[in-house]
């Protein structure tokens, strides 16, 4: 999850892209958005589901155009290959 926030922080969409499940990837990443200031990321719970599976409930706070948002979500990734993946997520 902290790899994932600090790819959006740097724009590193062909690592968005590695790190996202096969089953739901998208066909390019999401676009970077330069202006947006990332400060911060609080993981607020982690819980593994079997062996292979985990859910991360995270909020990663922003600013654009002086404005303040805050992205409050629940993702879920599968272990593969010795490596985690995005699945998806889900917006609290």
């Amino acid at each position: 999850m902290r790899s994932r926030y600090a790819a959006y922080v740097k724009g590193l969409g062909a690592y968005l892209l590695d790190t996202w499940h096969s089953s739901t990837r998208p066909a390019e990443a999401p676009p970077h958005e330069p202006a947006v200031m990332w400060l911060g990321l609080e993981v607020r719970r982690h819980t593994v589901i079997g062996g292979d599976r985990a859910e991360v409930e995270f909020v990663a706070r922003s600013r654009l155009g002086g404005r303040a948002t805050r992205l409050h979500e629940r993702s879920r990734f599968v272990h593969k290959d010795g490596h985690w993946f995005y699945v998806d997520g889900q917006l609290l």
